[in-house]
């Protein structure tokens, strides 16, 4: 055969209508055996079923959803009808099937021309009790009995993604819905891509798959912004909006983003291991026509505006909010979805000046007080942001209730490393900025021999017990100086007697105080060290309107959601405190059963006002196999949904009935490290 120059012969690629393709009769589709196992999660079927909603929805018949490639062979390249080796794509074709067959057994018994099209995707013209999709060997008979609808009620419980989509499908989708999603779905679209007896299928699908950088979340999100504008329109956008808020935030943009959709909804945005900003992003957008736009792109302009300041405190136009944004930027940034929102309240004049600084200062106080005590700083801020929303005074609660304590903050200061250390001793000697300036232990972390407290007796002449109370102490406040960093310098590793000298040179009255120490040791810190914590109490103060410090309990809103079950689900709580009771509640699974079994007892019209927004997870009927718990005669509570799911809907019902304020989970050992 005779090719002409750059036709392709190994290749063919072709743009098609996914469901056309599914529905010919010669479609045979076979997983091979080295496929991995099917993985989609409920996240995943939830983000394609809002896919398809919105595709159906446009009034446009000719508007398409590309799904991306498919990539295939056929198994007898001699033979037309043959069947297709499914190289890539397994995982949303085997999703959209059961998306099918979730409508299918809605409607077959009161829509028999729709139920025929629906069943021309799932199985064979030639063979109906086969489907036109063979997953592995391994797991084929249970995609069989869920697509085909073979499963008995008297069936056992089983694990399964098929079974758990499947039944998400089957509890989003209403029977009036079923024409609009099966509308949807005749407008997706894929390239179909076959290849030929001698094209390497290992390398075009490594080429498909590995190759390039991909796209991040903010790279998404101005993408999705401007898709389906006009070049002008774009332009337009893209001059007024989306280059000052890149200019605003250069290279922490994603952070920015995440930070802004923390702020929005009040809610941790995760980011490993997932496109969780922009997933975010688009939940919270999901339609922006070019009116929309401009007005919420306004809004993001603004506070990447407020963003550049927290960014570079230098820039603020008033010199102590400056100097109080600096300050806080030594934890880091994990408070600027809340201190953005109040500089945007500030620069729009919904706040004075006096209210910004005490915010900022209240949120120092709660992050060094919890970095000395040594808990973690980490879901903090977006329980902050969804108390500030409620007012002043709901936030002030809020902060007070997990800062710690006066008592437990001197006991830390007593035995531990001072945390941000130049930053402390900075604030309390009254100095503007810590720039120039550098910390002194007065006892070295490892002296020499010859290092002495007091002239007399040397290091080397010291107890065992003595030396080991000195390193104890090292790191501790009342053993650190704060000095220039030139007498810094002169002064490292001397003994005592000689630092006295150079700690009179200082310029910084709490370090000059030192030479008027005779001697130094364990005694002399302990001494200083009541002297400073008083000073630490003073400046960073915790609100006195609450006696709780519940730093070791999460709010529900706030729990982790994780994919799947992850290994140690089964302990992943130590105990669950709901509304001032303790719960020996270990795991999602039960939670989820507690939680709605609860509320159908105490607040049932809200449980029901939930469920019939999202579509579950309470129905009237067990209208598919799988596993049930009865909350009445008439009403059944769907278990068969993954950890991610279960946590959302607790998160979500407790939301809808005014409780989730009152709801907390400690996390176990396991939950901590998963």
């Amino acid at each position: 055969m005779v090719t002409a120059p750059g036709t392709a012969t190994n290749v063919e690629a072709t743009a098609v209508n996914t469901i056309a393709w599914l529905s010919r009769e010669s479609t045979t589709i076979v997983v091979p055996v080295y496929q991995r196992q099917y993985r989609w999660d409920i996240g995943g079927c939830e983000q394609l079923l809002a896919d398809i909603r919105a595709v159906a929805d446009f009034g446009d018949d000719r508007h398409r959803h590309f799904i991306g490639s498919i990539l295939s062979t056929a198994a007898d390249a001699n033979d037309d009808d043959a069947e297709l080796v499914l190289i890539d794509g397994q995982q949303r074709i085997t999703t959209l099937m059961l998306l099918v067959a979730a409508l299918h057994h809605t409607v077959r018994g009161d829509d028999p021309e729709l139920a025929a099209e629906l069943e021309r995707v799932l199985v064979r013209a030639s063979g109906p009790t086969r489907t036109k999709l063979r997953p592995h060997r391994g797991w084929a008979e249970i995609f069989e009995s869920v697509v085909l609808d073979q499963r008995s009620a008297e069936e056992g419980l089983r694990d399964s993604r098929f079974d758990d989509n499947y039944a998400f499908f089957r509890s989003q989708v209403r029977r009036d819905e079923v024409a609009r999603i099966w509308r949807g779905l005749q407008r997706l679209e894929h390239v179909a891509i076959t290849l030929g007896p001698d094209a390497n299928a290992q390398q075009i699908f490594e080429s498909l798959n590995s190759t390039g950088e991909p796209l991040r979340d903010h790279e998404l999100i101005h993408n999705y912004v401007l898709m389906g504008l006009s070049h002008a329109e774009q332009s337009a956008i893209e001059d007024e909006f989306w280059l000052p808020i890149e200019q605003n935030t250069g290279e922490v943009i994603g952070s920015f983003w995440r930070h802004y959709l923390v702020l929005l909804t009040g809610r941790e945005v995760a980011v490993a291991g997932e496109r969780g900003v922009y997933d975010a992003f688009r939940q919270e957008f999901p339609r922006l026509d070019l009116a929309t736009l401009r007005e919420r792109a306004t809004e993001w302009r603004e506070y990447s505006e407020a963003y550049r300041i927290l960014l570079d405190p230098a820039l603020a136009p008033d010199r102590e909010v400056g100097r109080q944004l600096a300050y806080l930027a030594t934890f880091g940034r994990g408070m600027y979805p809340l201190v953005m929102r109040a500089y945007h309240d500030y620069s729009h004049g919904r706040l004075s000046t006096e209210q910004l600084i005490e915010l900022v200062e209240r949120v120092q106080s709660l992050l060094l007080r919890r970095a000395v005590v040594g808990v973690t700083n980490d879901r903090l801020v977006a329980r902050l942001c969804r108390a500030r929303t409620l007012g002043a005074d709901e936030l002030l609660r809020a902060i007070a209730r997990i800062t710690p304590s006066d008592e437990r903050v001197r006991v830390a200061l007593k035995y531990s490393e001072l945390p941000h250390a130049l930053y402390v001793l900075s604030r309390i000697a009254g100095v503007d900025s810590p720039e120039g300036l550098d910390i002194d232990q007065v006892v070295p972390l490892a002296p020499g021999d010859d290092w002495s407290g007091d002239g007399e007796r040397m290091w080397v002449d010291l107890t065992d017990d003595e030396q080991n109370s000195h390193r104890a102490l090292a790191g501790t406040l009342g053993n650190l100086a704060l000095l220039e960093q030139p007498l810094a310098e002169r002064v490292f590793g001397d003994s005592f007697p000689q630092k006295r000298a150079i700690y009179a040179q200082s310029d910084i009255p709490t370090t000059r105080m030192l030479a008027e120490t005779p001697a130094w040791g364990t005694a002399a810190i302990a001494e200083r060290t009541v002297r400073l914590t008083a000073e630490v109490l003073r400046v960073w103060q915790r609100p006195a309107v609450v006696s709780i410090d519940d730093d070791g309990l999460t709010p529900i809103l706030d729990a982790v959601r994780r994919r799947g079950w992850p290994r140690g689900w089964e302990r992943e709580f130590e105990y669950v405190e709901y509304r001032g009771e303790h719960w020996e509640v270990y795991d999602v699974k039960y939670l989820f059963n507690r939680v709605f079994k609860r509320l159908w007892a105490d607040a049932r019209e809200s449980v029901v006002a939930f469920s019939a927004r999202r579509g579950g997870p309470i129905y009237e009927a067990r209208a598919w196999n799988g596993h049930w718990d009865a909350l009445d005669d008439t009403h059944y509570l769907y278990m068969g949904w993954d950890s991610k799911y279960m946590l959302g809907a607790v998160q979500g019902v407790l939301e809808e009935a005014g409780l989730a304020s009152d709801v907390f989970v400690k996390y176990s050992y396991i939950g901590a490290v998963m």
